[in-house]
């Protein structure tokens, strides 16, 4: 986002929700501000550090966006639509039933791996013992052996926080899922109060209280206190559920790296810029025929791969 400013910003703070070119920012006292962009752009996101004028007793305006460390988004041909900004670490949600859409999981894990951040699935609605084997394994189809895996039940409240909780602590953390595996029962599960913040931001950014159209970012530590004090327990941000997950941001080299199962083929195809599809001497090819890589996992890497130079 460039910028031109006439003089300081007044405040420099943590955006907690997005939606449109409306935006909620806390302030390093604790304090929120509805807060806009100036001009037609709106490319700051959930977990922005920005820096703001203070206009009217509770408004501002968004000046300028702190260089980010990790930025998760999604694209096509066209354009990009990022979702959180400053992510340690993401949680693929999916759940035993409704059954999961196992491209869209691996394309969000390759995302991660793109962007360096931490990855953990939690594969959600464990109680469901009689589907749990079938979706153990479909997991394991889809993601190989990349990925660690959690099993949680979000209804079994005491056990989920217990079991998630130490992996939350001192981090931000981004749940992403499908609609229907679970996600708002997992957030209320982790941050008792919010149900209650989500009726308070939606009010305050006029999006309605059930949208699916904007982030957000809870503290997991419950009550109320400085900026700082809050984030250090840990920041969860809830996105709205997906159903597609371009990746067409991605160079070919990136992809190949984010199949963790390809490093030790790389390099060693015929031609240097082997595209892995009817080439002579395809390292990768020869790997999948001797069963040394999942003809799933190829397939994925061939379809995006088709996406990406269309």
């Amino acid at each position: 986002m460039t910028t031109r400013r006439a003089m300081p910003p007044d405040f420099s703070g943590l955006v907690i929700a997005a939606h449109g070119r409306h935006y909620r920012v806390m302030l390093p006292d604790g304090s929120e501000l509805q807060c806009f962009t100036r001009g037609k752009k709106s490319e700051a996101v959930c977990g922005d550090q920005v820096e703001v004028h203070k206009q009217g007793a509770e408004g501002g305006v968004i000046e300028a966006i702190a260089p980010r460390r990790t930025l998760f988004y999604r694209s096509n041909a066209i354009r990009q639509k990022r979702i959180a900004a400053n992510v340690d670490q993401v949680l693929l949600v999916v759940a035993v039933t409704p059954t999961f859409s196992g491209e869209l999981l691996a394309r969000c894990r390759i995302a991660t791996r793109q962007q360096g951040m931490d990855c953990l699935i939690l594969l959600n609605k464990c109680d469901l013992a009689e589907g749990l084997p079938a979706a153990r394994k479909r997991l394991r189809d889809v993601l190989g052996e990349d990925g660690e895996i959690l099993e949680i039940s979000a209804l079994n409240v005491v056990q989920t926080v217990k079991t998630l909780i130490p992996r939350l602590q001192n981090k931000v953390s981004l749940l992403v899922g499908q609609s229907g595996m679970g996600k708002s029962t997992l957030i209320n599960a982790l941050v008792p109060e919010a149900e209650a913040a989500t009726g308070t931001l939606s009010r305050a950014l006029d999006s309605g209280r059930h949208t699916t159209t904007a982030a957000r970012l809870y503290f997991l530590a419950a009550g109320t206190g400085t900026l700082a004090e809050r984030r250090a327990g840990g920041c969860l941000i809830d996105s709205p559920g997906l159903q597609v997950f371009g990746l067409a941001h991605l160079e070919p080299a990136e992809l190949e790296a984010a199949f963790m199962e390809f490093q030790p083929f790389l390099g060693q195809c015929r031609f240097r810029d082997c595209r892995h599809e009817n080439e002579p001497d395809c390292a990768l090819r020869s790997a999948v025929e001797a069963g040394k890589i999942s003809a799933q996992r190829f397939a994925q890497y061939r379809a995006i791969r088709a996406e990406m130079t269309r």
